[in-house]
């Protein structure tokens, strides 16, 4: 299983990762606030800025301090590494 750091220890399944987005458009605003009605928002920011919001394929949302560009670099990098 591969795992991509997302922050202050956390991180989370390349493999169920949907996509990496900015939080401030209005409809990641409304998945954002939908997930944490139906309960399935994860926050990882720790009280920082939310930065980079992750949508899983189990629609699990997770709330993340790093920028998207972090946070694919850091996948990016992880692939590079398994592959050497």
């Amino acid at each position: 299983m591969e795992l991509i750091p997302i922050g202050y220890g956390n991180a989370v399944s390349a493999q169920r990762l949907v996509c990496a987005v900015s939080p401030e458009s209005a409809p990641i605003k409304r998945i954002i606030q939908d997930a944490r009605d139906r309960g399935m928002l994860i926050d990882a920011t720790y009280g920082k800025k939310t930065k980079c919001v992750l949508v899983m394929d189990s629609d699990h949302v997770i709330l993340s301090a790093l920028s998207p560009a972090s946070v694919m670099t850091r996948a990016e990098s992880d692939d590079r590494s398994d592959e050497e």
